[in-house]
């Protein structure tokens, strides 16, 4: 399985099945461009109440796809035969708020009291980009896109609360107003970029140094386009400090047997 290889919906269930076997476990950027992908948050369910609360307040970064009941690895919305506890590349284990491991398979943390969210993500809206000529440098160089923390707070609710982390995107500046144009028809992926230009004025410093993901370049006749991304969950994370919480690693997606075109709002 090659990052950049097309994946039509009916062919979801065989990738994921790759996924399941531990031969991906790298980023899904450009890998199943024509499918929704997710990032996912499992939580115990005496914290899941505050966290859809944080997911609601939130939408930018936080467009909720799915909810699963407290102790179901099948998410029936999203996909016939998704387990979540092994369909997801790479993981992150976090406890008491400190990272523990990246496992590539769940199964033997699994309970019956954890809720699964999945949330859009912006490789969803990457598609239409390309499909409209827009390069995209991440996808071309197959890296995994820029995703930097900012002094923007978001919305708190119960123990969740934190920074905005954005994916970045350097784009000349008549693909940036087009690349506003598409996006905002994606509002349950993100959507319209929070901020274009000087990265200083959202608190970014370096872009040379992500916080997430890989640094690319930014050319002289190029803006740096914001858009609020799906890791913010793991900042509000860091905070609430939950006794477990378990996370996709930044990039690496669950991919779903949706298609990006049914997100399209108009």
């Amino acid at each position: 399985m090659i990052a950049g290889t097309k994946v039509t919906s009916t062919q979801a269930a065989s990738v994921r099945a790759e996924i399941r076997r531990g031969r991906w476990s790298g980023h899904t950027s450009g890998l199943a461009p024509d499918l929704v992908q997710g990032n996912v948050v499992i939580l115990p369910a005496r914290a899941a109440n505050d966290f859809l609360r944080y997911c609601q307040r939130n939408p930018k970064p936080c467009p909720l796809l799915a909810v699963s009941e407290p102790g179901e690895f099948s998410l029936a919305a999203l996909g016939s035969d998704i387990d979540i506890r092994s369909d997801v590349p790479r993981y992150r284990v976090w406890r008491q708020g400190e990272l523990e491991s990246e496992p590539t398979d769940i199964a033997d943390l699994w309970r019956d009291d954890l809720v699964t969210f999945v949330i859009g993500c912006s490789f969803s809206f990457e598609q239409a980009l390309l499909d409209d000529g827009i390069v995209l440098r991440h996808v071309s160089e197959g890296k995994n896109v820029a995703m930097y923390r900012t002094c923007i707070a978001t919305v708190p609710a119960g123990d969740f609360s934190g920074p905005l982390v954005v994916s970045m995107r350097p784009l000349r500046a008549a693909d940036a107003i087009r690349a506003v144009q598409i996006t905002s028809r994606f509002p349950n992926v993100h959507g319209a970029p929070i901020h274009l230009g000087d990265p200083a004025l959202i608190g970014i410093e370096r872009l040379a140094a992500p916080d997430y993901g890989d640094p690319v370049e930014v050319l002289a006749d190029e803006l740096p386009v914001f858009w609020a991304c799906g890791v913010t969950p793991q900042a509000a994370l860091l905070k609430a400090r939950p006794e477990i919480c378990i996370t996709h690693a930044p990039g690496a997606m669950l991919i779903t047997d949706l298609s990006n075109r049914r997100l399209a709002s108009f």
